[in-house]
């Protein structure tokens, strides 16, 4: 099994369960993309199926390990999301309770349905589903990761176990880039962007759309530091009409926004952000206040995306409100 990374308090927590006995049927895991999420969801739907488990901790060399590892267990779902937004549907929901039971068939008697990737669900599909996770069939297991938990409705979350993921530590990030063979000068700029999350740092390293976000990102910044209206404009329009790299670019860009305000407190703090030289340059033009304003009108530019309002639309009134704040 492939080594992982960090999240050691959830992991000794998820074998715990599972070696005791006391495996929940219905877990939400929350945090940040490429922090574990799925990983965790796997290590645990392994520790349920294993057919060799050790003190709770799946072998990760039998056939039904590498097989939840590869994505192509039939008794371990990912339900298809669907439609303009990529999401959840109440049919896709439907299907999931019919499916649910039908009884599996493997030596660990267990049926796992992977909800990855859950945002703005709909509240009618939560809906749906809330019999069946209140009362499941007795093989049946539904793992849900998310950024948050607050994706969810009230009546969901009480009805589930939380669990949250959280970054590793840079050098266990180089330490797990290096192993998989990665470049040692690619290493150091994705943990220079991404931190502990090893999942972005790896997408940093191999996915040239990610790096051109991360580019604009750092050009939006400085068109922020040098008060030009006009590059600013032009940055927020290359950004494009895909919600991804919107949510993506101004995700980064809050980040940023948050080193600032840091940084200007405090010179030697940590930084979370893409880039601790421009948070640093931002630091020295804008006060805290201006940071935590800056926060907010990239919030309520978000929100806005989510309500369906037009990108377009948003990124201009986004870079209005923005010269307004530096002045």
């Amino acid at each position: 099994m492939k080594k992982i990374y960090g999240n050691r308090q959830l992991l000794d927590t998820l074998t715990g369960m599972a070696e005791g006995g006391r495996t929940a049927h219905s877990l939400i895991i929350s945090g940040e993309k490429g922090s574990g999420r799925k990983l965790m969801a796997k290590y645990y739907t392994q520790a349920l199926m294993c057919e060799s488990p050790f003190e709770g901790m799946p072998c990760g060399v039998c056939s039904t390990c590498k097989n939840i590892e590869k994505d192509i267990h039939p008794d371990v779902i990912y339900p298809e999301k669907t439609g303009k937004l990529g999401n959840y549907s109440v049919a896709t929901t439907r299907d999931v309770i019919a499916d649910a039971y039908i009884k599996p068939n493997n030596s660990s008697g267990c049926k796992v349905y992977i909800f990855a990737d859950c945002h703005n669900v709909d509240a009618r599909t939560q809906n749906a589903l809330l019999k069946l996770i209140e009362e499941p069939p007795e093989y049946a297991y539904f793992i849900f990761t998310c950024g948050s938990k607050s994706e969810f409705l009230a009546t969901i979350i009480s009805r589930c176990v939380c669990f949250s993921t959280s970054p590793c530590t840079e050098e266990e990030a180089e330490e797990a880039l290096a192993e998989e063979g990665f470049d040692g000068a690619d290493i150091r700029a994705a943990v220079d962007c991404f931190h502990g999350n090893i999942g972005m740092c790896r997408a940093y390293i191999t996915d040239d759309e990610l790096r051109k976000r991360v580019d604009l990102t750092k050009a939006i910044a400085d068109s922020i530091i040098n008060k030009d209206e006009y590059a600013l404009s032009a940055e927020l329009f290359s950004v494009g009409k895909e919600r991804e790299d919107v949510r993506q670019v101004l995700s980064m860009l809050d980040k940023l926004a948050r080193d600032t305000a840091v940084l200007s407190k405090d010179s030697n703090a940590g930084a979370i952000g893409c880039s601790r030289a421009k948070a640093q340059e931002l630091s020295q033009r804008l006060t805290a206040y201006q940071s935590a304003k800056l926060h907010s009108c990239i919030e309520k530019a978000w929100g806005a995306v989510e309500s369906n309002v037009g990108i377009p639309l948003v990124l201009t009134a986004l870079g209005a409100e923005i010269m307004d704040i530096v002045g």
